[in-house]
């Protein structure tokens, strides 16, 4: 009942792994949405009204799908076997305008990150009310459906927070990391960002990116122990879990 490590190793696509993705996609959209939202939602709190007054403080998928982030990322990753991680579109906000530009850039990066990890406990939270539902034998598989999507949902949000959470420009990582080093060496790290996506694919091939998102399997591990401590976790061969 726990994610092992062939959660975290490429894989062939097959059918269960079709089944999967289009159970991890309503979930998937809505997480990367809510990210996206809780940056722009941040920055409003910090003085800047960019995102409210282009749109963008919205839970609208339509406005925050990015084609390669969103559409092409996640395909080439479920095919590839490879953990299924997503972005949206970045939620323009205009730094300057914060009342404090150093607290509002960090408040406003971890924000999204803060946001994937609270959407995890409430996926858990959702995980284990299901389970305490007495089973219908009518509505056994659609039961278990549910609590299969709700754990995709705490696995997925975990990934998303550690993946963002990666120093690399332009992931939310680095908009901390920068504060931490010497002011020259800030401003050289900053300028490789137009290099990051190509670090990130980089990274995606090496044992490195697994190393660091091992603390969102853990805490997947977590979460769902606890859920099935309390409650009844119904196995599902499309739950992060389940093995049929």
């Amino acid at each position: 009942m726990r994610a092992t490590a062939e959660h975290s190793q490429p894989r062939p696509l097959d059918e269960l792994r079709v089944q999967q993705f289009l159970l991890q996609l309503p979930v998937l959209m809505f997480s990367i949405v809510a990210h996206e939202y809780a940056h722009g939602y941040a920055a409003l709190k910090q003085g800047d009204q960019t995102a409210l007054m282009l749109g963008r403080l919205s839970f609208n998928p339509l406005k925050h799908i990015d084609p390669f982030m969103t559409v092409l990322l996640p395909l080439f990753l479920a095919f590839a076997g490879a953990p299924v991680l997503a972005g949206a579109k970045p939620v323009p906000v205009n730094p300057r305008n914060y009342r404090n530009y150093k607290r509002g850039d960090i408040i406003v990066s971890l924000a999204g990150i803060a946001t994937n990890i609270v959407l995890a406990f409430i996926f858990a939270l959702l995980v284990a009310l299901v389970g305490l539902i007495p089973v219908i034998p009518s509505a056994a598989e659609t039961q278990a459906l549910l609590q299969a999507m709700f754990g995709w949902g705490v696995f997925l949000n975990l990934m998303l927070a550690m993946f963002n959470l990666l120093p690399v420009p332009p992931l939310d990582g680095s908009h901390v990391l920068k504060y931490l080093l010497p002011p020259g060496w800030a401003m050289s790290y900053q300028r490789v960002g137009f290099l990051g996506l190509f670090i990130l694919i980089f990274l995606m091939r090496t044992p490195f990116l697994w190393w660091w998102l091992t603390p969102a399997v853990v805490g997947f591990n977590t979460l769902v122990g606890t859920a099935q401590y309390v409650s009844q976790l119904l196995p599902h061969v499309l739950a992060p879990w389940g093995s049929g």
